[in-house]
């Protein structure tokens, strides 16, 4: 990894602070297979899977419950304690964070708030250099906890793991397509896929791109890109921080990892432990090379600030910096707080947001299943208390019949 200082350290932090989701290429291909999936349903869905995902002539669309539970059935004792383990974290957390309804009454005015789930969700699974059976418990268990009816799984190619899990769940709606076209089938629906209320969970740049442009018909959680790693510290094991910037790193060729540190020493050994660590590990060197990077900040405080300014999907840092962090998808505090206990299995959600985006969100949660929608009742008494404030204002606005709906009333109250 390169190690950086200075002004070098700063343009660096500049230069990635403006990063986006760069999907401009990508659009008019990506647009016009969902033109050609909305026209041409099943059979579009169909070509497009054959072509790219080796779906055979005879294969249907949706994996029959009956595959799925042979997968559970064959799957290793220990593979299913680890899942079911993993799940019952993954689970808790989810039902710490659903919201309530709730209502509060004063003055003659009830108001309150109702925490519906919506009614349907498409779960995308990634399908490619990994069977991401993780991702299938990330975003599956907070729609059951949220309540949510109608839950369907789709995935390229999936591995027995990932059909062994969703059959763990209870999923019953798994199809076994990926890409832009099953983005397209869970937004406009088939014969086969019937159309969603909303679309999760990561995939590759033509899934990504396919959400953003489908985002105005249905409703998505976030644009996810490459894994990104963030570590910051002043004096932690190398070992461990290395460890952590190679984990996140194997995802993918274009991950960002970034180790910021005071200590120029810390640097040194670091850099020389990530490279031990990725030696065996070609995706992980590709990643570190291209975008991996150790920065010296000249102190504590331009530390915490570069952080910041990263905004990035996974931060490790220690525990008196935890006040200071105020864009991340995710934190974890001190030495034995692996980033890959939040892939897995700890509780809180790996679907992450990246790119930045961590400047103005966090990562899925139960909250994106459910809409919190308000409610009110004003009595006779309520409605003479705020009556004339409402009128007034409505009048300042030049809305005339709203403050005419108010007026009628009040000369009943």
């Amino acid at each position: 990894m390169r190690i950086l200082s200075g002004q070098s350290a700063d343009r660096m932090v500049k230069r990635l602070a403006s990063r986006g989701t760069s999907l401009a290429d990508l659009e008019p291909r990506v647009r016009s297979i969902i033109k050609n999936v909305r026209r041409g349903g099943d059979r579009a869905l169909r070509r497009y899977s054959k072509q790219w995902d080796d779906l055979a002539d005879t294969q249907p669309l949706r994996v029959p419950e009956s595959d799925m539970a042979a997968a559970l059935r064959a799957l290793p004792p220990k593979s299913r304690t680890c899942l079911l383990r993993a799940a019952r974290n993954i689970r808790r957390f989810c039902q710490w964070q659903k919201p309530r309804s709730w209502t509060r009454i004063r003055g003659g005015v009830s108001l309150g708030q109702l925490a519906i789930p919506i009614e349907s969700v498409g779960c995308y699974v990634p399908g490619g250099r990994y069977p991401l059976v993780s991702t299938l418990l990330m975003t599956v268990i907070p729609a059951q906890v949220a309540g949510v009816k109608a839950i369907r799984v789709v995935s390229p190619k999936p591995s027995s793991e990932v059909l062994a899990a969703a059959a763990m769940l209870g999923i019953s709606e798994f199809y076994s397509i990926g890409g832009a076209q099953a983005i397209a089938a869970l937004a406009y629906g088939t014969k086969t896929i019937p159309r969603v209320d909303k679309i999760v969970g990561p995939g590759n740049a033509y899934v990504t791109t396919a959400k953003k442009l489908v985002s105005f018909d249905c409703a998505i959680d976030l644009l996810a890109g490459p894994t990104e790693a963030v570590v910051l510290s002043e004096s932690g094991n190398a070992r461990f921080i290395a460890a952590d910037l190679v984990s996140q790193a194997e995802h993918d060729p274009d991950a960002l990892s970034i180790f910021i540190t005071t200590s120029q020493k810390l640097a040194k050994t670091v850099a020389v432990d990530v490279a031990r660590l990725a030696a065996a590990n070609p995706t992980a060197r590709k990643s570190l090379r291209r975008q991996g990077a150790i920065l010296i900040a000249a102190s504590r405080t331009q530390a915490r600030d570069w952080a910041n300014a990263l905004a990035p999907e996974h931060i490790t840092v220690s525990r008196e910096d935890v006040p200071f962090i105020r864009n991340a998808g995710s934190i974890f505090v001190g030495d034995y707080s692996p980033q890959a206990a939040g892939d897995y299995a700890s509780g809180p959600n790996h679907v992450l947001p990246t790119s930045g985006q961590a400047r103005f969100r966090g990562g899925l949660s139960v909250l994106d299943f459910m809409k919190l929608i308000t409610i009110q009742e004003l009595s006779q008494e309520g409605l003479r208390k705020i009556g004339s404030t409402v009128e007034s204002l409505a009048q300042i606005e030049g809305l005339h019949a709203h403050a005419e709906s108010i007026r009628v009333r009040c000369a009943h109250a």
